[in-house]
């Protein structure tokens, strides 16, 4: 039931210069965090605005717009298209470009629910390495990898190399080699269980496929296992071979025994030993032109759990990729170091 309360917008200042903010695009809780209005007191989801919105000015002219959208209403592409037709609304567009479909009862569960297919992403797995206890007593350190194209290109070498894979993507060669470098970052023990999770656009995988424009959460998650041993013991394309296994099999089935699923269990994926990969490469957020021009620059303000990492379009054409992500202070070293080896 809609309360009707609206959306908190907040207008602040900032008494400095934007350059001042520094690297926009590595994560910065402390700093970025302050661009974006957080309800004071707020402790859980029923406490919290669906969304809220602050405009922060600075001296050079410039300004921000820092947002805190809730996923249960809605997914990465859903975001982009209500900013974007946000941003057309402000121009004095009449019409928006991709009207939204509201309709999400398109998306309900069967009667009853039929789970035909296995989901792992909600399998718990064992800490064996005491991964626990190693982010307990370290500082969480924040760091950008940017991959150019030729650095790309490389990567997608390395992945077909061995020539098992006839093709992979850039997605699944990019994904496949951080998901081997932060499992050797973290020096997991060789039998450790560990999980990837990525979330696949379901809208055109649907049968049949979901309206344009639909306003809701089309994703759904996938996942591949494989032990520390297993992908540390082997080339980057077994790695990245799993990735592409784990895009094949979401099918319409899999994506509708994923909702009845939810509608059976209510359950969350679990994140023990386990790395969630979100990519915004192909969200044109910076295209959102509220009459002042593009943005300069768009992205996270943190991430959102120590598990996750992102992919985020970079560069004046977007063909690059930044690659974001947290780790404990001796294991971004190490990953680093393997960073800096491609």
């Amino acid at each position: 039931e809609c309360t009707g309360e609206g959306v908190p917008f907040m207008e602040a200042e900032a008494a400095c210069d934007l350059a001042l903010i520094g690297d926009l695009s590595t994560p910065d809780p402390a700093a970025l965090g302050q661009l974006v209005y957080s309800v004071p007191g707020a402790k859980n989801i029923l406490e919290m605005p669906p969304m809220t919105a602050q405009v922060t000015r600075f001296k050079c002219g410039g300004f921000s717009l820092g947002l805190a959208m809730n996923h249960c209403m809605f997914d990465g592409l859903g975001a982009m298209e209500f900013v974007n037709s946000w941003a057309e609304m402000a121009r004095g567009a009449t019409e928006l470009t991709v009207p939204p479909f509201l309709d999400r009862s398109v998306l309900r569960p069967r009667d009853p629910p039929v789970i035909s297919n296995p989901h792992c992403e909600f399998e718990e797995i064992a800490d064996v390495s005491e991964m626990a206890a190693l982010y307990g007593r370290e500082e969480l350190m924040y760091r950008s990898f940017c991959f150019d194209p030729d650095r790309l290109e490389r990567v997608r070498g390395l992945a077909l190399a061995d020539g098992d894979l006839e093709k992979c993507t850039t997605f699944e060669a990019l994904s496949g080699l951080v998901w081997r470098a932060r499992t050797r970052a973290l020096g997991l023990a060789p039998e450790q269980q560990t999980k990837l999770l990525f979330a696949v656009d379901g809208r055109r995988r649907f049968a049949p496929p979901l309206p344009k424009g639909y306003f809701g959460n089309g994703i759904v998650l996938t996942n591949a296992l494989a032990t520390a041993g297993d992908l540390l013991s082997a080339p980057v394309s077994r790695a990245a071979g799993k990735v592409q296994e784990a895009v094949r099999m979401v099918t319409d089935e899999y994506m509708r025994s994923a909702v009845d699923y939810f509608e059976a269990t209510r359950a969350r994926p679990s994140l023990a030993s386990t790395l969630l990969i979100t990519t915004w490469s192909r969200l044109a957020f910076n295209g959102a032109d509220f009459g002042w021009g593009e943005p300069t620059m768009s992205g996270p303000v943190t991430l959102p759990e120590k598990e996750v990492i992102l992919f985020l379009a970079h560069g004046k054409e977007r063909k690059s990729i930044n690659v974001l992500l947290g780790l404990p202070a001796s294991a971004m070293d190490a990953f680093q170091e393997l960073m800096d080896e491609i």
